[in-house]
């Protein structure tokens, strides 16, 4: 799989199916998921807690932390699929509605660059 060859829908049909074979539908309340999606964003943070810019660059370069933000990430990911599904939530639609809210909020004469 890669992203170029990939679709959320084929993404969002592997959660489902990996949810689905374990009876875990039960347990996906908008509440536990939004829960455990903060949760495994706390964790991707906490890769990076205590190291310098510097250090957080280098060490997505290779090896162990970059290995584990990898899968942190992916746990994210998983988790808003899994919400997404759950909740009637087409991803491509939310996306294109917010970035057209943040085109208005932040225009480009005005942010470019900065803040």
């Amino acid at each position: 799989m890669s992203d170029n060859k990939t679709t959320i829908d084929e993404l969002k049909l592997i959660v489902e199916s990996f949810v689905d074979e374990r009876d875990w539908k039960q347990f996906h309340s908008p509440k536990n998921l939004a829960m455990s999606l903060a949760v495994e964003v706390a964790e991707l943070m906490e890769l990076f807690q205590w190291l310098s810019l510097d250090q957080a660059r280098e060490v997505m370069k290779a090896g162990d932390i970059r290995e584990n933000a990898i899968d942190e990430i992916a746990d994210i990911v998983i988790y808003t699929l899994a919400f997404c599904n759950r909740n009637n939530i087409d991803i491509a639609d939310a996306i294109k509605k917010k970035m057209e809210k943040n085109t208005r909020k932040y225009p480009v004469e005005k942010f470019k660059g900065h803040f």
